[in-house]
C-alpha cells in the first residue's frame, strides 16, 4: 500500500507567529497530532507536533507567550505519495518521529502518522484472519 491511501489529507496549518495555546487548540478542534508551520516570509516548512508542545509546557514555558517558530522542527524527511508505508514507517523509526508530511510536485497534499500506518496494517491483518466460529476448510 503507498502513503497516499493511508495519509490524512486534511492538514492544519499554522505560521510561525502562531502562539504553543493556539497550535495546541487548532490541532485539538481537528483530533490531530500535528501542524505544518508555514512561514509565508521564507522557503521551507516546519512541523509541531504535540511532543514539542508537550516539552515547551513540561519546561514551564508559558503557552500564551512561546511561538511555533521556537519550538517547531524544520528540519524534515518528507514522504513521497507514492512510497510504500514500509519505506514510512523505516524513514519514521531512523529519524526517531512520528509524522511525516507528504509532498507532491512541492505541495503539501497530506501528513501521515504513526496511528494512520498501524489503522491500515491492522485492518490488513484482520481481512487475514478467519472469521470467529468460521471452520477451516480441509
Amino acid at each position: 500500500m503507498q502513503v497516499r491511501e493511508a495519509m490524512s489529507p486534511a492538514v492544519v496549518s499554522i505560521g510561525p507567529g502562531h502562539t504553543l495555546r493556539q497550535a495546541a487548540a487548532l490541532m485539538s478542534q481537528r483530533n490531530v497530532g500535528a501542524a505544518v508551520v508555514i512561514d509565508p516570509d521564507s522557503y521551507g516548512l516546519g512541523i509541531m507536533t504535540e511532543r514539542d508542545i508537550l516539552r515547551a509546557i513540561g519546561a514551564g514555558l508559558d503557552p500564551d507567550v512561546e511561538r511555533a517558530e521556537s519550538h517547531h522542527t524544520s528540519e524534515l524527511v518528507f514522504a513521497g505519495p507514492e512510497w510504500t508505508l514500509t519505506d514510512a514507517a523505516d524513514a519514521m523509526i531512523r529519524g526517531g518521529f512520528r509524522h511525516l508530511i507528504v509532498i507532491e510536485h512541492d505541495d503539501v497534499i497530506g501528513i501521515l502518522s504513526v496511528r494512520d500506518i498501524i489503522r491500515v496494517w491492522s485492518k490488513a491483518a484482520a481481512e487475514l484472519r478467519p472469521r470467529a466460529g468460521a471452520r477451516a476448510s480441509s
